[in-house]
């Protein structure tokens, strides 16, 4: 496609009257222009066939080599490629094999400098990448060694390339030879994927309040993120590899492409392995983008439901501004079973998550992107959505056939009473019952509202265990109550004492406002 042609597809993609009914405006705008940037430098990469990288080289001699080292080290800054200067030479400079050139490092070298940051069979993969990366089109022997071109080559496609030059080092890091690999391979690879950022974390001691739970029964939450991220490879035909049949069909560069442009983790995650695996760039990566930092008021420490991965997988459907923070504000085994309860605690507090685990095991439950209140209407708006973490993860987002996002309601005598998110009276997606500890999640086939299945593994399900987090800042209304004096907390008591005769002597004791700026 010609630079021309693929402006002019874009401004069809992000033409507001292309947009499908019921299709969220800004989600479709991003995706277009995603797809639009990812496009035009396909283009502008096209006109440069002999520097983009080791695959469009292959076979070239000469100066090819030196050129292709010249354009992965145009993409970092100085001071980046000095930093991965460094790095090669502290590899480099030790002599683990004695079939390693001068001016390269072996595998044995990688994992002294590595340890126990990350997984062996990761270490494994990235060594690989890195050595199969063919700079010159001769045959390489297997203990040749990495070279610094060879290992530049492959920092700039993994941390700073398009999902095509991702693609690339991906398939070398699955298979030696060339061509396709099979589906359940490239499954693998996501399993040690997901497993080798939660190891990561966890070793550097970067989980920011989070823990990695275990729960009995059910499969690891690594090979259900895992698994998520596998479902969103799609065949050439476009259907979705759905089923373990299908785990021995041939996966070729443009299906792995695709899949690495349509789900954000797989770069995301190569790249908290290499920062915070080879302590390279890190402060290239903002981790509070992708794990939030985990709040629970002093003296209330409990075992939550949620863990590392799926706190990452919930967190990156948010709202950018709402990924930093999350901050508990109700948890069954803490504040107890009662409906009242939840009310009082999580109105006026701003965007949250809420969640439960039902006596079956299945944990699922929704985004608020509004504030609750108690009201007998439907509230929030199309950014919030209902979600399932296990036995699968997936998320589900609104429909636009209705309304009825999110529903809270007590004390009433003629209209149901509780907690709904999706569907309608009586037929919710997602319902907590004023009777503590009941719920349902009907769908028949799916939730009008959010497209979504029966959640739990029971229609009409009961629980113990129930959480809401918000997340983001807290609301300045929280702000502003959280600074009101004491002295005001109760007036009817302060002019009950004054109507007594009583002076109120702590009045002088109130701090004196800061002027608004």
């Amino acid at each position: 496609m010609k630079r021309n042609e693929v402006l002019t597809q874009a401004a069809t993609w992000m033409n507001p009257e292309n947009i499908l009914p019921g299709e969220r405006s800004q989600t479709r705008k991003t995706t277009c222009v995603q797809r639009h940037l990812y496009e035009m430098s396909r283009v502008d990469k096209s006109a440069q066939t002999d520097s983009i990288g080791f695959c469009q080289i292959e076979g070239k001699m000469g100066n090819a080599k030196s050129r292709s080292g010249q354009n992965a080290c145009s993409q970092f800054l100085p001071e980046e490629r000095a930093e991965i200067d460094r790095l090669f030479d502290a590899l480099s400079s030790g002599k683990h094999s004695s079939n390693t050139p001068p001016r390269s490092f072996s595998l044995q070298a990688l994992q002294s400098h590595i340890g126990e940051a990350l997984p062996p069979e990761m270490v494994t993969r990235l060594y690989d990448g890195m050595q199969r990366v063919n700079l010159t089109g001769t045959a390489k022997g297997p203990s040749e060694g990495v070279s610094q071109e060879q290992f530049t080559v492959s920092m700039s496609h993994l941390l700073k390339g398009n999902s095509e030059e991702k693609s690339l080092i991906i398939l070398k890091m699955i298979s030696a030879t060339e061509g396709p690999v099979k589906a359940r391979e490239v499954l693998k690879f996501t399993e040690d994927l997901v497993g080798s950022v939660m190891h990561v974390l966890d070793h550097r001691q970067q989980l920011r309040g989070w823990t990695q739970k275990k729960a009995p029964g059910c499969p690891p939450r690594v090979q259900v993120l895992a698994a998520q991220l596998f479902s969103e490879m799609k065949l050439q035909e476009g259907e979705k590899l759905l089923g373990p049949q299908q785990l021995d069909c041939d996966c070729d560069r443009a299906m792995i492409e695709d899949w690495v442009f349509r789900t954000p983790h797989v770069a995301t995650f190569l790249s908290v392995v290499i920062n915070r695996g080879f302590l390279l760039l890190c402060s290239s990566l903002d981790l509070s983008a992708l794990l939030p930092e985990r709040l629970v008021d002093q003296g209330r420490e409990f075992e939550s439901i949620l863990d590392v991965l799926s706190v990452i997988y919930l967190n990156s459907h948010l709202p950018r501004e709402q990924r930093h923070r999350w901050h508990l504000l109700f948890s069954s085994e803490l504040h107890g079973h009662s409906f009242a309860q939840l009310c009082g605690l999580i109105t006026q507090r701003g965007p949250c998550v809420m969640l439960l685990e039902d006596h079956d095991g299945h944990v699922f439950g929704g985004f608020a992107s509004c504030s609750w209140e108690v009201k007998p209407q439907f509230q929030g708006d199309d950014r919030c959505f209902l979600f399932s973490i296990s036995p699968s993860m997936a998320v589900y987002t609104c429909t636009g056939y209705n309304d009825h996002y999110m529903y809270l309601n007590h004390r009433q005598q003629t209209i149901p009473n509780g907690l709904g998110m999706g569907g309608q009276h009586n037929y919710f997606g997602l319902w907590i019952d004023v009777d503590f500890g009941k719920g349902h999640s009907k769908a028949k086939p799916t939730c009008t509202t959010y497209n979504s299945p029966q959640l739990s593994a029971k229609e009409n399900f009961r629980f113990e265990k129930l959480e809401v987090w918000a997340v983001g800042d807290p609301p300045e209304s929280q702000l502003a109550k959280s600074k009101k004096s004491i002295l005001d907390v109760d007036p009817e008591a302060q002019i009950l004492l004054e109507s007594c005769g009583r002076s109120c002597h702590s009045q002088g004791l109130r701090e004196v406002p800061e002027d608004d700026e």
